[in-house]
């Protein structure tokens, strides 16, 4: 385009501003469910956590720092925040190693084994309530886990209403749920190594275990950071199993976060102290996610 004067002017709608328009509009949705469901929520936690809001007063008064200051004093907090430490230790810890095992075990080219990873993913697309339900049956004391034990002339304990059979219970019911997701994700990720390497290092003489630890750890590392970063989000956030099976008890020693929020917001209407523990919960969500992160240039094959 040619201005008056003849001199060259470069016209406003380019083929760049256009793409970068046109791109703005595919990530549109994205971005304004983000506003919505994740920014303007975290913004309206933070401002209900400088207040008091009683819903049967209808009252919403504001306090300020006050219920960050019981926060800091709270003599339950500690206790709540071990168990939570507990699960998820717990939880990631035979997660990640079982789904592994299991990924090894189904790789192998064996007849049937396609039954076998589909028995293994089955319970994750099982309700979680009513898987947690069944295994609120099997772990009573009269139930059915007691009576294969009392057949073997073991007497089994009360599973759910001693502090540490009700931690270890409630641990392995979620490990078993969702440990088929990590499985998956596992077994593809092998299946991505190439056999070439396998062959070298039988060929050199290097025993299993070698090639475990030297070719498919290194190579499997992304997969081992997602599937970490995936199961110690979701075991910061679990809820469901530990309503169902043992309502934070016996005591507290299964009262984990999320459930402790949920008594202080909904059981006792402090929706303002709940909704603190709840940026507490988000600080230590993000805190955690960030560390992983950055432990990738460590741990992860493809950052080194």
């Amino acid at each position: 385009m040619t201005a008056d004067d003849g001199s060259y002017r470069r016209p406003f709608w380019t083929i760049e501003r256009r793409d970068g328009v046109v791109g703005l509009l595919f990530v549109a949705p994205q971005l304004v469910g983000i506003v919505l469901f994740v920014l303007v929520p975290l913004a309206l936690v933070f401002w209900y956590s400088l207040h008091e809001w009683n819903v049967l007063a209808n009252t919403f008064t504001f306090k300020g720092a006050a219920n960050y200051r019981k926060l800091l004093e709270d003599p339950t907090l500690p206790e709540v925040l071990g168990a939570t430490a507990l699960f998820s230790a717990g939880l990631v810890v035979l997660n990640l190693g079982l789904a592994l095992a299991l990924a090894l075990l189904v790789n192998q080219k064996l007849r049937g084994i396609v039954v076998f990873r589909t028995l293994f993913f089955s319970p994750v697309v099982v309700s979680l309530v009513a898987w947690t339900i069944v295994w609120g049956f099997l772990l009573q004391a009269n139930g059915t886990i007691n009576g294969f034990l009392g057949a073997l002339g073991i007497e089994g304990p009360n599973w759910l209403r001693h502090p540490t059979t009700a931690m270890i219970s409630v641990v392995v019911v979620q490990v078993f749920k969702n440990v088929g997701l990590n499985m998956v994700l596992f077994l593809a990720a092998l299946q991505g190594v190439p056999n070439e390497l396998y062959e070298a290092a039988r060929v050199d003489g290097a025993p299993r275990f070698k090639q475990f630890r030297r070719i498919t750890l290194p190579l499997i590392s992304p997969t081992i950071l997602l599937t970490s970063i995936i199961t110690v989000v979701g075991s910061l956030q679990v809820f469901a199993q530990i309503a169902v099976l043992t309502q934070g008890g016996p005591g507290v020693s299964t009262t984990v976060l999320v459930y402790y929020l949920y008594q202080q917001a909904f059981q006792f209407h402090l929706f303002g102290y709940g909704s603190t523990l709840a940026i507490l919960l988000f600080v230590i969500v993000l805190t955690l996610t960030v560390l992983q992160w950055q432990m990738r240039r460590r741990l992860v094959f493809y950052e080194n």
